[in-house]
């Protein structure tokens, strides 16, 4: 994985929790820690993106479209 150098500020209190987690090996160093911490949260905000998105839709028009052509459909069918 290609990666890239920056510089971050960052509360004292919270780097010094951050060290803990490396101390404790919960993490290798502090750059693995913080990249799996943006990378959760990029993630996280994806999938709340997701779900505004659906709210926005109108559940009425949508089963109406999933529906379309399929009562035609059922005529064709053979009964069983």
């Amino acid at each position: 994985m290609a990666t890239s150098k920056i510089a971050i500020t960052i509360d004292k209190n919270l780097l010094h929790r951050l060290d803990f987690l490396v101390k404790s090996q919960r993490f290798i160093n502090r750059s693995r820690a913080i990249q799996e911490a943006v990378a959760e949260k990029l993630a996280r905000i994806e999938r709340s993106r997701l779900a505004r998105e659906c709210a926005k839709l109108d559940q009425k028009f949508e089963q109406e479209m999933a529906e379309e052509g399929f009562v035609a459909e059922m005529d064709e069918w053979p009964e069983y």
